[in-house]
């Protein structure tokens, strides 16, 4: 197999021939048909994320079809299409195991960050954390729903059921797809790009968003909940400047820079700020089980696998639309 493998921080990723991994118990192997370039990837490359010592795969955002299984896997079959997303494994016994917590475990394994991942020909995965797709969809077009579509579904939960009116700051592939979920189901969407980026903010209204403006703006009306997926700390108080009483600001990313200060009236009346930590196995089958009803269309440019430090360097600098997809 191939895979781009990152061999130290800072460090592009470098093309590297390996043995075929072998699916140990619990676990099958699949042979990659694409793998979404997520943000969280560009963590882990520049070392926001604390770096776990070893060489590594990134990627989380995989599909494939099944062609090896381990011992006492049952419900998956061979040539079976599935997804793989970014919580890999785990440890089922510490109490956010036991309390129906699991994004929260002690000991949790990460695709692509703490277990190789899908910047690859093939990949292994914890089979309780692997999701059946179906047939049909071009696995380029679906690869995004993996990390990008969950995060952003599990995000939208927490902004609240009563929301009607949902700010999303930053506009690239979580919020081009939890967008259209939000306008499915009758919310009005606000669109907060960068300053002057009149190219995504007509993106964003093409997209079902009823207004669309850079993240400096206020945007017509007060909000009842905002998302940032935007890894900029200073977004946050723009975000409770933009919400009313009660209202809520939920922080999507993994990593954030820093939240500047802000004064206490910006919080006050009962506004909250809420992160959001990984995904459960019941958000990917309720998220994937709406997909289709929906009718879900991401927006994506393909890479080649050799190229994904370009596919990087092109996110770091918003030079697409939607999400970046490898291909091997």
């Amino acid at each position: 197999m191939y895979a781009m493998r990152l061999l130290a921080p800072h460090t592009p990723l470098q093309w590297t021939e390996l043995p075929d991994p072998q699916p140990g118990p619990g676990q099958v192997r699949v042979t990659v048909g694409a793998c979404g370039v997520c943000r969280t990837d560009l963590h882990v490359v520049d070392a926001d994320l604390p770096f776990p010592g070893h060489a590594l795969t990134p990627g989380h955002e995989i599909v494939g079809r099944i062609d090896a299984i381990g011992p006492n896997v049952e419900g998956l079959h061979m040539g079976q299409r599935v997804g793989i997303p970014w919580l890999g494994h785990t440890c089922g016994c510490c109490h956010y195991c036991q309390t129906d917590h699991e994004n929260l475990c002690d000991h949790p394994l990460f695709t692509g960050y703490t277990r190789d991942g899908g910047y690859a020909t093939k990949a292994v995965a914890d089979a309780h954390f692997t999701f059946p797709l179906p047939d049909g969809d071009d696995d380029v077009a679906v690869a995004p729903l993996l990390c990008a579509g969950l995060i952003g579904w599990r995000s939208l939960v927490m902004a609240g059921t009563d929301a009607r009116s949902i700010g999303l700051y930053g506009f690239g592939a979580a919020a081009h797809i939890i967008a259209q979920v939000a306008a499915w189901q009758g919310r009005k969407v606000y669109a907060f790009t960068r300053p002057g980026d009149t190219k995504t903010q007509e993106f964003a209204r093409s997209l079902g968003c009823v207004w669309a403006g850079g993240s400096d703006e206020a945007p017509p009306e007060q909000l009842d909940a905002t998302i940032i997926f935007a890894p900029v700390g200073a977004l946050v108080p723009a975000a409770l400047k933009a919400v009313h009483k009660a209202g809520r600001v939920v922080c999507a990313g993994i990593h954030m820079s820093e939240i500047p200060a802000f004064s206490y009236d910006l919080l006050w009346e009962e506004r909250q700020i809420m992160s959001v930590a990984n995904l459960t196995r019941q958000d990917g089958i309720d998220f994937l089980e709406r997909v289709p009803r929906v009718g879900i269309r991401t927006t994506t440019t393909p890479y080649a696998l050799k190229d994904a430090n370009k596919a990087l360097d092109d996110l770091r600098h918003g030079r697409f639309e939607g999400a970046a997809v490898l291909v091997p």
